[in-house]
């Protein structure tokens, strides 16, 4: 099994400056590998990674000679990355799916990230020894043992982190399971989960509380911009022309970073609420039964968008998948249109006139009060459980252990 740990760095201003220029060389090698290939295929021909990786090795150093102050590494992925990329995209026009063409990066506007092979670092407990810059200090100590396949020094905001990618066998990956109940999972907006046991989970929705000062640190940096736009003979909102570059001012560098950090606080605000919440109904459980939402549909609602997204419905379904496997515990992925909301936990009943805003209703059969959220849990339990026959006509579309 493949797991992944990413640890913060702390490094010198030197060898933060080296960072800079790697992120900066991958994003510029990506850019020169699109861009022949955008031109090879126009033509008429059938682009090839590997090739593109070749003509480049023969001209770098001439054409290019900066290059030779960076490892090999950070201009040599990206062909990989570029080839990835592509066979992702076909394969997703020909299973019908939303596909998007690679785009070129631009500096600031794309994640800051190079690559490093596995046989170029060497990981120690309080450190790091990276090609070109030596010793670098780390946050804490890599947690698995395994065979280590390569590395990712990344950016976010104004911090560094390296996420290691080990190749840890079954056996070691496996975590213990402290309990073996069953239990159903109903996603919510005023919680995020509610239990079939009753209990209900609500998020700290991290966006919604960071909203305002959101809108004042964007309103800070966009009339920097204006400012300059307006100095260098620009009109106000008016679209610079391409490859035009702006000069950026050290007071707009400050309330990007500030904007930054906030966006970077409200990710691990709600990464670390979904980790912790993924975690315990795994080890708790011996199933787990959640709905197929059609997530990428329910954003399409203006009204509930930024909800959802505040919550991460996707993100939480895409934990439980992985962490499963680690706990042995079994998936039960509910079908899209089995009606769990609708359906009576007592006397099965389907009550085809509840609406979205219908919090609580009454069942006409057996005349017990539901509770929508909790009903639908107990409804989802029930088909991991399978005492009830009725129940059973509507299929399950997966199950993963």
């Amino acid at each position: 099994m493949q797991l992944t740990h990413k640890i913060a760095l702390n490094p010198t201003k030197d060898q933060t400056i080296y960072f800079q220029k790697a992120a900066g060389t991958s994003r510029f090698v990506w850019n020169w590998a699109l861009e022949r290939w955008n031109k090879e295929y126009l033509s008429g021909k059938k682009p090839n990674a590997m090739a593109l990786k070749k003509s480049f090795n023969a001209i770098k150093y001439q054409e290019f000679p900066w290059l030779k102050e960076m490892h090999r590494d950070s201009h040599a992925q990206p062909f990989a990355y570029l080839a990835k990329a592509w066979n992702r995209f076909f394969s997703e026009i020909k299973s019908n799916k939303p596909a998007h063409e690679p785009k070129f990066k631009k500096k600031n506007r794309c994640r800051d990230s190079f690559y490093i092979a596995n046989d170029k670092f060497i990981l120690n407990e309080t450190s790091a020894r990276l090609p070109k810059i030596g010793l670098v200090n780390i946050a804490e100590k890599l947690r698995f043992k395994g065979k280590i396949l390569g590395a990712t020094v990344s950016r976010t905001a104004d911090r560094w982190f390296i996420a290691i990618q080990v190749d840890v066998p079954d056996i070691q990956a496996k975590q213990r399971r402290i309990s073996h109940e069953i239990t159903g999972v109903d996603f919510g907006i005023k919680a995020a989960v509610t239990l079939s046991s009753g209990e209900s989970i609500a998020s700290p929705r991290p966006l919604k509380s960071a909203l305002r000062r959101l809108k004042i640190r964007g309103r800070s940096v966009s009339r920097k911009i204006e400012a300059a736009k307006k100095q260098a003979g620009f009109k106000p909102k008016e679209r610079l022309p391409k490859n035009t570059i702006m000069p950026v001012s050290n007071n707009r560098k400050k309330s990007s970073l500030k904007l930054a950090k906030l966006h970077a606080r409200i990710v691990n605000l709600r990464a670390d609420f979904t980790h912790k919440l993924t975690t315990r109904l795994c080890r708790e459980n011996q199933a787990v039964v959640i709905e197929d939402l059609n997530v990428s549909g329910m954003l399409k609602n203006e009204k509930l968008a930024r909800s959802i997204s505040d919550i991460g419905f996707g993100t939480i379904r895409r934990q439980l998948e992985y962490k499963a496997l680690r706990y042995d515990t079994k998936l039960i992925i509910a079908d899209r249109w089995y009606p769990s909301s609708k359906l009576c936990s007592q006397c099965n009943y389907k009550n085809d006139s509840l609406t979205l805003k219908d919090r609580e209703w009454n069942c006409r059969e057996c005349g017990a009060i539901h509770d929508r959220d909790s009903n639908a849990a107990i409804n989802l339990k029930r088909l991991a459980t399978e005492t009830a026959l009725p129940v059973a006509r509507y299929p399950v579309t997966d199950t993963l252990m």
